[in-house]
């Protein structure tokens, strides 16, 4: 009897070793087996453990066994813990590559560009089309009349203050995140202007912006936007209007819903209105685009001229001029007669 009790722990014991080698074995070759194909994408919620984990990696094809996995994680990676988010995984890959970057929390990012210059309606659009943010709900925190308050900017809504660059961000950031993120970035680039700054610039924050967001749209060569400033610059010393049709469009946009024909009609020019710099003196009450670095550096630090007018060349370049009878041989020279042959 006691032989036969005996053998049957030996047998009990021998069959656990042998059982464990093989669960080792297995456990061996799944974490040595790639896995997978194609772009799978996984949202891990919060605080999802070893068991759930797994079942959502199986069921998008991102692991080849729940069970498998959840021993993987359970017993031999105890301890590791998935960051939340959402996750893409392309082509075959190993357990441990897996689950490393869900270790490491290396979610999906949405990348997007925003152009220099682009009013905040417009980069509404490019942001509406990556799925993080709807164009509506961007528009309405931007406008919102409390929002520059809140993200710590000095202008009266959020336009001028949304840098334009490339930014790669997670879903999980939100319409008030992106925000975040872009005003973050014209901080930078601001703070970076400052250091360029003349003794002689006395633009407090929101002039500068305002002015670097027109310099902004009258050029789109680098190497004008200093000279564009410049003029600019001597234009409000000698208390001219600035006549810059950027801010015409803008008072015209912001009269009709920001709807607008593409033309420039000459009674627009007569328009009353605060953005309309052919009326008024001096900058407008805030920027009329989201200037660049080049251009919040031009703002600050323009270059040492005498002009007073200048006009396109209809190249892509611009002519300038110290006095109005210069001006006016550039207006009939560039405009008038180009216009008159290109429709003759």
């Amino acid at each position: 009897m006691g032989r036969a009790i005996l053998w049957i722990v030996a047998l009990v014991i021998l069959g656990g070793i042998g059982f464990a080698a093989w669960r080792l074995a297995d456990e061996r070759n799944f974490a040595a087996t790639p896995f997978g194909e194609g772009a799978r994408t996984v949202v891990v919620p919060a605080g999802s453990g070893p068991h759930v984990l797994a079942k959502l990696l199986a069921d998008a094809r991102v692991v080849s066994d729940e069970r498998r996995f959840y021993t993987h994680l359970h017993w031999f990676r105890r301890g590791k813990q998935a960051k939340a988010g959402e996750y893409e995984f392309d082509g075959p890959l190993l357990p441990d590559e897996v689950l490393g970057k869900l270790i490491r929390g290396e979610v999906k990012l949405y990348k997007f560009t925003i152009p220099e210059g682009l009013r905040v309606d417009e980069a509404s659009a490019i942001i509406g089309q990556t799925g993080l943010c709807s164009r509506q709900e961007f528009l309405a925190t931007a406008r919102d009349p409390a929002s520059p308050k809140r993200f710590g900017v000095p202008g009266p809504s959020l336009e001028g203050y949304l840098f334009p660059d490339t930014y790669s961000l997670p879903r999980s950031v939100g319409c008030a995140g992106i925000v975040q993120t872009m005003v973050a970035r014209f901080q930078r680039a601001w703070q970076n202007a400052q250091k360029q700054r003349l003794p002689e610039i006395k633009l407090d924050e929101q002039q500068a912006v305002t002015l670097a967001s027109i310099v902004e749209k009258e050029t789109g060569q680098s190497h004008e936007r200093a000279h564009v400033s410049c003029v600019f610059h001597n234009r409000m010393k000698r208390h001219m209007p600035l006549q810059t049709d950027p801010t015409v469009i803008y008072a015209l946009l912001l009269s009709n819903d920001f709807k607008w024909d593409g033309n420039i009609h000459k009674s627009d020019l007569s328009l009353q209105h605060p953005y309309n710099t052919y009326v008024i003196k001096g900058l407008p009450p805030g920027p009329i685009a989201n200037p660049g670095a080049a251009a919040l550096d031009a703002a600050l630090h323009p270059m040492a001229c005498r002009d007073l007018y200048f006009v396109s060349r209809n190249d892509g370049t611009t002519v300038f001029c110290p006095d109005l009878k210069c001006h006016n041989a550039n207006v009939q020279k560039f405009q008038v007669q180009y216009f008159r042959h290109k429709h003759g």
